[in-house]
């Protein structure tokens, strides 16, 4: 990347709880946020941030990304000072308004065209979180929605990373969200064979069964370095490097030998000028599917031959966030940086000799001097992504 780009703020929402430091704390106290095969967030009030009015007229997922955009703009002092035109917004979401679509497509089929809601539309767009959130901060500068199944909150972070490195942004709101715990797509990914029939997420160990959905959203503030120094903002971490792929191979499984996660790797490793050897940590996709773990498992052999670095699965303890997921494990290894402290992957028992790596099963653990660490998001269509992240 040609600026430097740094991290100035963090945002989260998930089951564990809200605000960066608060999620990073239950998941070093190896807490869950799954109950009854699903990781939902209870407890979210979206008026911690919008009027009853604003909440009303916004899907659960708009919902989601602006609270958490709101903590990360606050942590960055954002936008006080910031130049309207040089601050951009990119939240993306798998799929978009699930809750609304349900929800109107029922008042349709029950009461015919009168009964849909004049709002429907722009509740259930894909892009409404990015314009929500590009309102309410004065952001005239690039935003849009990036959707790419659950590898959706790495593109949106990488790519916005790329507007700030091209010069096309001097700060950008980043990240992704998901409101999907609704009974039509639950049904749909239980129809395809994708659910835990257990309700439990035990990434890489033998006995997993498929992964438990979960909801939320993860939002960083990602800044030109000497922006955010000319600005005096706290530096938290780094933005290295960012890698894509296509497997090219099937809509829902992985290619068995890895290929398009392992080019992805490679291409966030080159991207930070960075060695494998240099990797402390990697946040895994680590879903808790059968094929998943293995094919993540075989990457990472081809990156490290055979000398991987501890690995662990945040979805352990919050479920898969789909489109919020990248985002959220984005947040989670900037805190093992920082915090020299590895979240651990809960759940983990039995070993599959298929999966052969370092899990963190005993974590938290302390990882002194740790500088760089990969956080990968792997998602349906066989798109791929993978953020290098170092600290400040």
């Amino acid at each position: 990347m040609s600026r430097a780009v740094v991290i100035t703020g963090r945002g989260a929402v998930t089951s564990l709880g809200e605000g960066a430091d608060a999620v990073l704390d239950a998941l070093y106290e190896r807490r869950s946020g799954i109950a009854d095969g699903l990781g939902p967030c209870a407890d979210f009030d979206p008026e911690v941030a919008m009027t009853a009015k604003q909440a009303r007229r916004a899907d659960r997922f708009t919902q989601f990304a602006v609270v958490a955009a709101d903590q990360a703009c606050a942590e960055a002092g954002l936008p006080d000072g910031i130049e309207p035109e040089r601050l951009g917004v990119l939240m993306g979401t798998g799929i978009g308004g699930l809750e609304t679509l349900e929800r109107e497509c029922r008042n349709w089929i029950e009461r015919g065209d009168r009964g849909v809601s004049p709002l429907m539309v722009t509740m259930m767009m894909p892009n409404a979180a990015a314009g929500t959130i590009a309102m309410r901060t004065g952001a005239r500068g690039p935003g849009f929605s990036v959707a790419s199944a659950c590898a959706t909150g790495n593109h949106a972070i990488g790519e916005a990373a790329r507007m700030i490195a091209r010069g096309e942004a001097d700060v950008v709101i980043a990240g992704g969200t998901e409101a999907g715990l609704n009974g039509l797509t639950v049904a749909a990914f239980k129809s395809l064979g994708a659910l835990s029939k257990a309700g439990i997420s035990r990434p890489f160990d033998a006995r997993r069964d498929g992964f438990v959905m979960g909801e939320g959203a993860g939002a960083l503030i990602l800044e030109a370095e000497e922006h955010a120094r000319a600005r005096g903002a706290a530096i938290r971490g780094r933005v290295a490097g960012y890698g894509a792929s296509n497997d090219a191979f099937h809509i829902t499984e992985p290619d068995r030998e890895g290929r398009g996660a392992t080019a992805a790797m490679r291409s966030a490793l080159q991207d930070a000028g960075a060695q494998p050897g240099d990797v402390g940590y990697v946040n895994a996709h680590g879903t808790s599917t059968p094929y998943n773990d293995k094919v993540e498992t075989i990457a990472l052999h081809n990156i490290f031959d055979g000398g991987a670095p501890p690995v662990s699965s945040t979805k352990s303890a919050i479920g898969h966030l789909l489109g919020a997921a990248g985002a959220v494990e984005a947040v989670a290894t900037l805190g093992a940086i920082e915090r020299g402290l590895l979240p651990p992957t809960i759940n983990y028992e039995e070993p599959d000799p298929e999966c052969d790596l370092d899990y963190v099963p005993d974590g938290p653990r302390e990882a002194p001097g740790l500088e760089l660490a990969l956080s990968n998001s792997f998602g349906f269509g066989g798109q791929n992504a993978c953020l290098a992240i170092a600290g400040a």
